[in-house]
């Protein structure tokens, strides 16, 4: 029999104000699950504009842990939390988030701009990191040619202009969603449910909740600052990287290359990569098969961490 589990949000002191959190756990009422502090917790990240309603699927699969997923400064019900932002900022704010929770250690998964998190994570905080999982992030990318960090911001526009935007009600928002290449074929309830919970505001001017502030300040250390090349270069050994072929677009070949994985896989021995087949970099997450193989190398992981 599956252990019950619950879902519940708590609002964590930070530097500037309250970080929210989501929280699943098992059910420890009348003996459902065990006690709390037998729980062993995955703190989960996620990417550069979504909010922590992007692990619903993969949480579901993990009735027997705790996972612990907060919207990172900038995002989600956490957007009022000020700057200056970046990874090592990130990873400080789950130090905070561990402390209030009283727990001491937890394994760090992250995805997308959340790898890169969990990475600074592991570097500066190494005695509470059981173990990091990086899905479809993590590693520095290459700066495309003939763009600089100001430029590639620049670039990054039409992704700017939808933070700025704004919806009538939660159906418009969902029909903008519904049409973008990577979920056309592939929405369920979980999209749904995220969303939903990415709008802020009231009607008729909701608007996307991730601020363009955050998005632009996080840019830098995705591609290479020094303070991130050190900490890709402490990874953790063995650290497992799941691939998806296809990128933000559906589009081929996905966020890392196969030439940008195997200059990984010279730099980072440890690193062992696993593609998982028929997703995108959203339906990693997104998609029953998706969700199975992050699950799996979750559990692996902390296989690897108790040995």
């Amino acid at each position: 029999m599956s252990t019950a589990q619950v879902y519940r949000t708590v609002d964590v002191p930070v530097r500037g104000g309250n970080l929210r959190v989501g929280v699943w756990e098992p059910d420890a009422t009348e003996g459902a699950g065990p006690p709390t502090a037998d729980v062993p917790t995955i703190v989960a990240v996620h990417g550069v504009t979504a909010s922590h309603r992007c692990w619903d699927m993969v949480a579901e699969r993990l009735p027997g842990f705790r996972i612990v997923a907060p919207d990172l400064r900038g995002r989600g019900r956490s957007n009022a939390l000020p700057g200056p932002f970046g990874m090592s900022q990130h990873a400080d704010d789950l130090a905070n988030v561990l402390d209030f929770l009283a727990i001491p250690r937890a394994m760090v998964v992250g995805h997308s701009m959340g790898g890169f998190v969990a990475v600074m994570f592991a570097h500066r905080h190494p005695g509470r990191t059981g173990g990091v999982l990086l899905v479809d992030g993590g590693l520095t990318l290459p700066m495309p040619e003939g763009l600089t960090t100001d430029s590639l911001i620049a670039a990054l526009g039409p992704a700017a202009d939808r933070l700025t935007m704004t919806f009538p009600d939660h159906e418009t928002y969902q029909q903008f969603w519904r049409v973008h290449p990577a979920f056309v074929d592939s929405w369920n309830k979980a999209v749904t449910d995220y969303v939903d919970y990415d709008l802020t505001g009231t009607a008729p001017e909701f608007r996307p909740s991730t601020t363009v502030e955050a998005m632009t300040g996080d840019i830098p250390d995705q591609y290479g600052t020094p303070a991130m090349l050190e900490a890709v270069a402490a990874l953790p050994s063995p650290t497992i990287l799941l691939r998806s072929p296809r990128g933000f677009f559906n589009d081929e070949p996905g966020l890392y290359p196969p030439d940008r994985i195997r200059y990984w896989q010279d730099q980072l021995p440890g690193l062992e990569v696993r593609e998982v087949a028929g997703v995108n970099h959203y339906t990693i997450l997104f998609s029953d098969v998706g969700a199975a193989a992050v699950t799996g190398a979750v559990m692996q992981t902390l296989q690897r961490a108790l040995s």
